[in-house]
C-alpha cells in the first residue's frame, strides 16, 4: 500500500490534459498497488502564495529561535514538507506554460525547499534528502517538445529532472500529452499518451 500525491497546476480545471493524464497515472499506480491512499493538492485553487522576504529570512531562523509571527509566517512551508515527505509517490500535473512550468507549481518548489530540511551540504556538495519516492510528471503541451526542434524550449521536464533530483527525488518518469493542437498529432495525442504509462 502506497500514499500517493497528486498535485495540479493547470488553469484549465476539468479540461485540462495534465489532470486526466495525472489520473490516468494514478489509476495505474492504485491498480498496481492496491488500497493505496491518495492526497490532492491543487497548487493554482489553494492560490499557493510566493515566496516573501518575511517568509525567506524564517526559514533560515534554527526552530528553537522563531518568534511566533515567524512560525506562522512558515506555517504553510512546513506543513507542504510534511506532506511531502508522507508520500511513497509523487503525481506532478505539469503543463507547459509559455515553455515552463506554471507559477504555481513554482511556488510550491519554493516552499518546499528547505536547507538543513529537505537539502542540505557535505564535503562532496549538496545532499538530498527527500529520498524513496517516486514521481511521475503529467506533462502536456500544445505543441511537440518531446523530441524535434521544439525540444530545446522544453524547460519542463529537464527542470523538473534537475530540480527534485537535487532534493533526492531521483527516480522521476515524464509522461507526456504532446502537440494537442498540433494537426495531425492531436487527435492521438491523449491516447498515445496515456498508452504510454508503465509503472515501475
Amino acid at each position: 500500500m502506497k500514499h500517493i500525491l497528486h498535485l495540479k497546476s493547470s488553469i484549465q480545471g476539468a479540461t485540462s490534459h495534465s489532470l486526466k493524464l495525472g489520473n490516468a497515472i494514478i489509476e495505474k499506480v492504485q491498480d498496481k498497488y492496491p488500497g493505496s491512499t491518495l492526497e490532492e493538492l491543487d497548487l493554482v485553487a489553494i492560490k499557493i502564495p510566493h515566496l516573501t522576504p518575511e517568509v525567506l529570512r524564517a526559514m533560515f531562523i534554527p526552530t528553537d529561535q522563531l518568534t511566533e509571527e515567524e512560525k506562522s509566517a512558515i506555517s504553510l512551508s512546513d506543513e507542504l514538507v510534511k506532506q511531502l515527505f508522507a508520500a511513497d509517490i509523487i503525481v506532478i500535473g505539469a503543463p507547459l506554460i509559455n515553455f515552463t512550468i506554471h507559477s504555481a507549481l513554482k511556488a510550491w518548489i519554493d516552499h518546499i525547499t528547505r536547507a538543513g530540511i529537505t537539502f542540505g551540504y557535505d564535503e562532496n556538495g549538496p545532499v538530498g534528502k527527500v529520498t524513496g519516492k517516486k514521481v511521475y510528471v503529467a506533462m502536456s503541451s500544445g505543441g511537440v517538445y518531446a523530441e524535434g526542434p521544439g525540444k530545446a524550449n522544453d524547460f519542463v521536464a529537464p527542470y523538473l529532472k534537475a530540480f527534485l533530483g537535487f532534493l533526492g527525488m531521483t527516480d522521476l518518469t515524464v509522461f507526456r500529452a504532446d502537440g494537442l493542437k498540433v494537426p495531425g498529432v492531436k487527435e492521438h495525442a491523449m491516447e498515445k499518451a496515456i498508452n504510454s504509462i508503465k509503472i515501475d
